[in-house]
């Protein structure tokens, strides 16, 4: 089995981080790719910025459908999956959706850790996009004084926040570029915290190993 991990921006950092969280994960029982997408902005934080990587997102799925068995997209926001599911008849897995509706399988509500206030409000209409607003207890950002915390302390404040006051049961770090932070973060909240990379290679493994596909029936009909 080999998966291609599509990370929509251009950051080659970011790009490194999400293929050894996938390596890990895969641990050799299938072969992962992480590639970053030709011609994207460096960061995929407005609505233009993902607008502009979609050609180069199409073009990396058409160019390897034959190379691959199934398909991630590694930005929370899930950009243009709903046009990558149209234009191959492999998997295609959005790390936004595989994490969030993996935290309803465990826990009652789950709270989703931004990384600025800004990208709230693309984060609530994917949750209602997903029909998941009722088991939502929150979506935290880090607080304006935790500016001299390092990442990892910031995204452990919010999430403690999470926990304590809005009643979350699980956590879901909402950006690929939070990706490595689980591990510690679940240890110091003890509740389970999800990396939506490792998601959505749970859920894009078996669908191969199961033999399933996005249907063809009706929405994701090419033309």
């Amino acid at each position: 089995m080999k998966i291609l991990v599509i990370n929509p921006n251009s950051d080659p950092e970011m790009t490194a981080a999400i293929q050894r969280t996938a390596e890990d994960f895969a641990r050799g029982n299938f072969e992962v790719d992480c590639l970053s997408t030709p011609g994207a902005p460096r960061f995929i934080e407005t609505y233009e910025d993902e607008i502009k990587a979609a050609p180069g997102m199409i073009d990396l799925v058409r160019k390897n459908e034959d190379r691959y068995d199934a398909f991630v997209i590694a930005c929370h926001d899930d950009p243009h999956l709903d046009v990558l599911k149209e234009i191959t008849i492999k998997p295609v897995v959005g790390i936004g959706e595989a994490s969030m509706k993996m935290a309803t399988l465990l826990g009652h509500r789950f709270s989703v850790i931004q990384t600025t206030e800004h990208s709230i409000p693309i984060k609530e209409s994917l949750v209602w996009k997903y029909h998941l607003q009722d088991l939502l207890a929150s979506i935290r950002a880090p607080r304006e004084d935790s500016r001299n915390l390092t990442d990892a302390e910031k995204y452990l404040q919010a999430a403690q926040a999470a926990l304590e006051e809005d009643r979350a049961e699980v956590i879901v770090m909402g950006c690929a570029g939070m990706t490595g932070f689980d591990k510690q973060m679940q240890k110091e909240l003890g509740v389970p915290v999800l990396d939506g990379v490792v998601c959505a290679l749970i859920i894009a493994s078996g669908l191969v190993k199961y033999g399933v596909s996005t249907s063809k029936a009706r929405k994701y009909t090419p033309p």
